[in-house]
């Protein structure tokens, strides 16, 4: 058993928020699995317009359709009926400051610094409605990700992640030509192993040195059973009260 997962997002995506928040709560599961991960910040709409796709909420379809998906794959990891599309998304979905922030503080914080940034700039996306596009509106919200217990636990009540000397720094960096250079490398990166949108999972085996890519935010049982990892698939269960409910409910004493 073993091996990597490379999950290229974007803050743009509302299935890259719902996979991070997955990540989150299997991170240290897939730890002891020896499995490494590693997220990716990259510009959806790059890999949109490379690929020929277009955004689902763009075709009438697929966006009524997504009402429903969206919902429920919300539910399906604890997020609420808060989360919802910013206003006009094609605006919004203009997040190459905040990516390459997130490739600065990748690069200079701890791992558990730079989740909790991913998890508070996705919040201020899609609940806050707050889209951190602008220098100003960068440094509002990294001055608002409160700080964790060790380990990236629970929140610490009135105390914040960054300094302001922190949150000028990540901001300045934002603009730099190294950090515009990650994001444009990490994007290439996602292109060239196939992504045509976001979460992109790029998985390596690596008891058998294979690599598959995986697309979506449910498809981790795939992703499990790539990397023969122990897994619990869904099981459709005989009615309550049945003789064979009775006998699966007898077979687990």
């Amino acid at each position: 058993m073993g091996g990597r997962i490379d999950v290229y997002i974007d803050l743009a995506s509302l299935y890259s928020y719902i996979a991070l928040v997955q990540l989150l709560k299997t991170q240290d599961l897939l730890r002891q699995h020896s499995v490494e991960v590693e997220i990716h910040p990259v510009l959806l709409g790059a890999i949109n317009a490379a690929s020929g796709n277009k955004p689902p909420w763009t075709l009438p379809a697929k966006a009524a359709y997504g009402t429903h998906d969206s919902r429920r794959s919300l539910s399906s990891v604890g997020l609420g009926a808060d989360v919802s599309p910013p206003g006009d998304l094609m605006e919004a979905g203009k997040t190459q400051l905040p990516l390459r922030a997130l490739h600065f503080v990748k690069a200079r914080y701890p791992a558990d610094t730079y989740l909790a940034t991913w998890r508070h700039l996705l919040r201020a996306f899609w609940t806050l409605h707050e889209p951190p596009n602008t220098p100003a509106a960068l440094a509002k919200a990294l001055a608002d990700v409160p700080a964790t217990t060790p380990g990236g636990g629970e929140e610490e009540e009135g105390k914040r992640l960054f300094t302001a000397d922190d949150v000028d720094r990540i901001v300045r960096a934002a603009a730099e030509p190294a950090y515009k250079d990650a994001l444009r490398r990490a994007t290439e990166e996602a292109q060239q192993r196939g992504a045509f949108g976001a979460p992109w999972l790029w998985v390596t085996n690596a008891a058998t040195g294979r690599s598959e890519p995986f697309f979506g935010s449910d498809r981790w049982h795939h992703v499990y059973e790539f990397l023969g990892l122990p897994y619990q698939d869904v099981a459709l269960l005989p009615p309550p009260g049945s003789e064979k409910e009775k006998g699966v409910r007898a077979s687990k004493l």
